[in-house]
């Protein structure tokens, strides 16, 4: 099960937070650039002919004398697009199904507003849109059949994400980032324009391996194997350089404008999207 009923039930009360206004295609619940029906006031413009009578301004064309027409903000629909990394890498410390966690929670909140919500992996099958009243237990039953295999190719499929039609609205990269072109995926991701977010799972043996002695490591997307020897002062080391990582991963998406989540494999998801992915904006 990838969300109990009572996670999924907390989740419809959340809302995902833009800093701008998205347009998108159908009426929903999110304020729109554009003007529409709805009961925010959002200025006037001159009156042209054609225009509804019913829109014009009465008392300010008495008190002005000059026709104007009132604007209201148009609530509508947005796209969100969860891009799921489901290389072999992913398979290990319990990153994929928490990986898979996130991307159902984002789409139930998503979905809860009425927003459509798009599931893209890294295996490059054509994306499935989910949108409506059964679209939550259709999309947490997608993602339950995902299963990790092959190697990280996150610049070709963030590029296919980022050229996909339709207004940009939110795009979600849920990832290790254990790719040497990680960098160049989150500037893909960027350029659909929008708001865009990495949600970066990490396993605790990702920066704090529990190994020792002399060891024979298998790249589990390539299947090299790298001689090791392992000691406290080589593990310290190997620290030190994955926070570094980690810090040049946030200072890459912050100079991209997309927003850096860490996500630990083995946290409590709920708790940690009301918590932290709240006081970061993400969520409101």
């Amino acid at each position: 099960m990838v969300l109990a009923a009572a996670e999924v039930s907390r989740l419809e009360r959340l809302q995902l937070a833009t800093s701008r206004r998205l347009a998108g295609h159908l009426s929903g619940e999110h304020r729109s650039p554009r003007a529409g029906t709805s009961l925010d006031f959002a200025g006037h413009r001159p009156y042209t002919p054609g225009d509804d009578l019913r829109r014009v301004d009465w008392a300010a064309l008495a008190r002005l004398d000059m026709p104007l027409v009132r604007l209201f903000d148009a609530e509508e629909d947005r796209d969100v697009r969860v891009l799921v990394d489901t290389s072999a890498s992913m398979g290990y410390g319990g990153k994929l199904r928490q990986a898979v966690r996130v991307a159902g929670a984002l789409g139930v909140v998503a979905m809860a507003r009425r927003d459509a919500t798009w599931l893209h992996t890294t295996a490059r099958a054509a994306p499935r849109r989910f949108r409506g009243s059964a679209g939550v237990p259709a999309l947490l039953d997608a993602l339950a059949e995902l299963t990790p295999a092959g190697p990280t190719d996150l610049v070709d499929a963030a590029l296919d994400l980022a050229a996909r039609p339709g207004p940009p609205g939110i795009s979600v990269l849920v990832s290790d980032l254990l790719d040497e072109d990680w960098e160049a995926s989150v500037r893909r991701l960027a350029a659909r324009g929008g708001e865009a977010i990495v949600a970066h799972v990490l396993g605790a043996v990702d920066l704090h391996p529990d190994l020792d002695g002399d060891l024979d490591l298998v790249d589990a997307e390539t299947g090299r194997s790298v001689p090791v020897s392992l000691s406290a002062a080589g593990r310290a080391v190997y620290e030190r350089r994955a926070a570094r990582w980690l810090e040049s991963v946030a200072a890459a998406c912050r100079s991209a404008g997309v927003e850096h989540l860490v996500v630990p494999a083995e946290a409590d998801l709920v708790p940690l999207l009301l918590g932290a992915w709240r006081q970061a904006g993400a969520l409101r």
